[in-house]
């Protein structure tokens, strides 16, 4: 039984979900409330919930999707953009992406998606 703490709402519940893979797009997801978000990809590889990258994120005082800095006095290295080479949906709760450097322990929940959001009506950049 689900607990009702964690009861999709409106504000929760994807609409829609459109991920542009092989645009590099990113993700639009319109949301049952009515608000609509976009997400970049190089935005959801670096909000990565997956504990070893949250656990990173906190030692490093990031928020989620905010990049790392590289360390001062290190030289900029070439890295190639983040880019899903596969999403798939995980139940009705969540969705999964596999990324170009290999990673794919993250499990993007709806909540946590709308937790995140980046537009500027929510808070984000």
């Amino acid at each position: 039984m689900q607990s009702p703490l964690q009861a999709p709402s409106a504000a929760t519940e994807p609409k829609s979900v459109k991920v542009h893979i092989s645009t590099g797009n990113g993700v639009d997801i319109a949301w049952m409330d009515g608000h609509v978000a976009h997400y970049s990809f190089a935005f959801l590889r670096d909000a990565c919930p997956c504990a070893m990258c949250n656990e990173e994120r906190e030692k490093t005082r990031r928020k989620p999707g905010e990049p790392a800095k590289p360390a001062p006095g290190t030289l900029p290295m070439f890295k190639a953009s983040a880019k899903p080479e596969s999403a798939e949906g995980m139940g009705k709760y969540a969705i999964r992406f596999k990324w170009n450097d290999g990673h794919d322990l993250g499990i993007y929940s709806w909540k946590y998606l709308r937790e995140v959001c980046p537009c500027a009506e929510c808070g984000g950049v």
